[in-house]
């Protein structure tokens, strides 16, 4: 029996995914949606976090950015947003695997969840969802990996 607690306090131990196994979303990608085109660049993990940056850009303009941070926080992996470069939201890290990782923040607005899945054709699917006005809402933006400039 101690066997096997120990077995798997060692596997919950193996299970949580440093910053370095995130490094699949590192690099700038680009997804068009009807008249905008969002943007995201993401440094390489170092350090123990990954910065990254988004905008989406409309009509010439940028009605939205945001500030990213994927970082470790003790033993745990935190996303923080500033969207509009105003204040830090952070969500914690809720699942990962080798092509998804998802983050939740159950008190914030909206979103309440963030999640990035690479496909297989190595097209990268950022989601935001949670509840708004009492019901759910989802948001996806695919996205394609391009050259970074």
């Amino acid at each position: 029996m101690i066997l096997c607690a120990a077995l798997v306090v060692t596997a919950s131990q193996q299970a949580k995914p440093t910053i370095e196994k995130l490094s699949w979303i590192a690099g700038c990608w680009e997804g068009k949606m009807g008249a905008g085109v969002t943007q995201e660049q993401w440094m390489r993990p170092e350090g123990n976090s990954m910065l990254g940056m988004s905008r989406t850009i409309m009509n010439g303009k940028t009605p939205f950015f945001e500030f990213l941070q994927i970082k470790t926080d003790g033993e745990d992996l935190v996303y923080i947003a500033r969207p509009q470069g105003g204040e830090a939201t952070t969500f914690k890290l809720i699942r990962w695997n080798d092509t998804e990782v998802a983050f939740e923040n159950p008190q914030h607005d909206f979103p309440q969840r963030i999640t990035y899945r690479l496909q297989p054709d190595k097209s990268l699917v950022a989601r935001i969802e949670g509840k708004q006005n009492g019901k759910d809402r989802a948001v996806d933006f695919p996205m394609k990996r391009v050259k970074c400039d």
